[in-house]
């Protein structure tokens, strides 16, 4: 049950969510779009990336090398596996048509990498690539998002807070985008948020549980999923998340 706050999915047919990388969608809003599927709203998918400098779990490492073309292909792979046990009806990948502005070429936004600030908090890298998201010009992110929002109509766009979660300055990039073409479009903008901020709206997936971690599975390369926890590809242990605060902006 969802506590009793402005309900920001009041009368609401679709969503679009905007992510970073592949398993974005599922550790960050995973029980959320299992909620909202369930209750017969739409959901698509874009994500900026393709993850190409996420990490890999030790027990995977040997195998699958250090070449980011290969990783890069797993990492697809586990997307679409998650994207359907999510239910979600539609994923793009910004800078690939429809997610494009018009007469502009397709373009391929790269993972900028990460590093740990604090043990909880990540910052930007020294070594980001040419492709990186975070080194595009605001304005064409924008616009490719906004293409996508024209071709869709979703009644809401949802995407990260201001801090993009963690820290990740590929999330912090894609959220400020994702706003800024929410608003040139006149659609609203949703942020995910901790369940106790102020003005959230909660959602409670505890009985999806078992759903989350399924999607969660998908992606073997990012994650291992023990018992209610999640271990990250660097080690770090957390409970798999399955509330959800939400809260419209502007």
């Amino acid at each position: 049950m969802a506590e009793l706050r402005v309900n920001p999915f009041a009368g609401v047919r679709s969503v679009l969510f905007v992510h970073a990388h592949p398993d974005d969608e599922t550790l960050s809003s995973g029980g959320l779009i299992l909620w909202l599927v369930e209750r017969g709203i739409r959901v698509a998918l874009l994500t900026a990336t393709r993850g190409e400098r996420g990490g890999v779990v030790p027990e995977l490492q040997a195998e699958i090398g250090d070449d980011p073309d290969v990783l890069t292909r797993i990492r697809l792979g586990e997307l679409e596996r998650a994207v359907r046990s999510l239910g979600i009806a539609d994923a793009f990948f910004l800078g690939d048509p429809p997610a494009r502005a018009d007469h502009r070429p397709p373009r391929r936004y790269s993972d900028s990498g990460m590093r740990w600030v604090t043990p909880t908090l990540a910052g930007p890298v020294d070594d980001a690539p040419a492709a990186a998201l975070t080194l595009a010009p605001e304005s064409e992110i924008v616009a490719d998002i906004a293409a996508l929002i024209r071709h869709l109509t979703p009644d809401l766009v949802v995407s990260y807070d201001d801090q993009g979660g963690y820290g990740h300055p590929d999330h912090r990039a894609i959220r400020a985008a994702a706003l800024a073409a929410s608003k040139q479009e006149g659609v609203p903008f949703a942020e995910l948020s901790a369940p106790d901020a102020t003005d959230a709206y909660v959602v409670d997936a505890d009985d999806r549980l078992d759903a989350i971690a399924d999607a969660l599975r998908a992606h073997a390369t990012q994650v291992t999923v023990d018992g209610t926890h999640v271990v990250h590809s660097g080690g770090q242990r957390e409970p798999i998340v399955t509330s959800f605060g939400v809260r419209l902006v502007g």
